[in-house]
């Protein structure tokens, strides 16, 4: 390669690339022949990760403003190509779910709805939290969604319970850049001196939150499906996502571990991981090779 073409290459690299979370411009296409129970063929368990879905947009705008808020007192030159890339794969994130929650919304369930609920309530939050505290919780929410997002990249059967290639596609792409950015926003709380005390009342509060609102809105995606009184399809689901090995209960210790003082999201350590996986998806024939058509300019 020539010292021009070097230079070249240089100069469209992101920051989020120069970091290591580089923004992946994916565009997922969910048709109306999307299989309906796309997860395990199974209506309790397709409605709920349907829910998580709906969350996404107003939640991960919710992430990127927090960190917005101090993204202006980071002197460190690493931190803010992070910054970048956490920001530029968030609303890559949002753009992609709305178009599964598009194809949720045709099929009857009410992904919109519960969307517009969230961008109102999270609105309300904005005015209510003081800023720290609103970084403090989207780092509470950031563990959950690493957490969840690594069990998925660890476990087989997990992944094989998505029946659907573009949903795979969009859950896994998913999974894996929220890994790479998981430690940015506490990183960015750790600097402006967010304590530990916060840290735990914004843990508090966010569960009790998740709990609540995904809870109502997966009877109201239930509902909507006219399955809330299948006992046996939603007592077949419930086990596989909270009983004994459930997928939740799995995630306790890890989920616990945020407690602990002195806890660092590096500390579940993903990197062979993450490497595994962007070979698998990213390289030619992997899954998400004929996605990425280009890099994101968000950053």
């Amino acid at each position: 390669m020539t010292e021009a073409a070097t230079t070249s290459t240089t100069t469209r690299m992101t920051a989020g690339e120069r970091a290591g979370i580089p923004p992946r411009r994916m565009d997922f296409e969910f048709g109306d022949d999307t299989k309906r129970y796309w997860y395990a063929d199974n209506a309790f368990l397709t409605t709920f990760w349907t829910t998580l879905s709906a969350l996404f947009p107003a939640g991960e705008t919710f992430f990127i403003d927090s960190v917005k808020n101090y993204r202006h007192v980071v002197k460190d030159q690493k931190l803010k190509d992070e910054i970048s890339g956490f920001i530029g794969q968030e609303a890559l994130h949002t753009k992609e779910h709305q178009a599964f929650n598009d194809m949720a919304d045709r099929h009857g369930l009410p992904s919109g709805r519960i969307d517009k609920e969230l961008w109102s309530l999270l609105g309300l939050t904005k005015k209510i939290f003081p800023k720290k505290l609103q970084l403090a919780t989207t780092v509470a929410l950031e563990h959950y969604t690493a957490i969840l997002a690594e069990q998925l990249l660890r476990d087989t059967e997990h992944q094989e319970n998505i029946q659907d290639r573009e949903a795979l596609k969009l859950w896994m792409w998913h999974a894996l850049e929220e890994n790479e950015h998981k430690s940015v926003a506490y990183d960015v709380y750790e600097l402006i001196g967010g304590g530990y005390f916060t840290r735990i009342f914004a843990m508090i509060v966010a569960t009790i939150g998740f709990i609540v609102f995904v809870g109502q809105g997966h009877l109201r995606m239930l509902w909507a499906n006219g399955t809330l009184f299948d006992i046996k399809d939603n007592a077949k689901g419930f086990w596989k996502l909270l009983g004994w090995k459930g997928l939740f209960p799995r995630l306790l210790f890890k989920y616990l571990d945020f407690y602990r003082p002195g806890f660092h999201p590096n500390d579940h350590d993903t990197v062979k991981l993450l490497e595994d996986w962007r070979e698998r998806m990213l390289q030619d024939g992997g899954l998400l090779s004929e996605q990425t058509y280009s890099k994101s300019k968000a950053a």
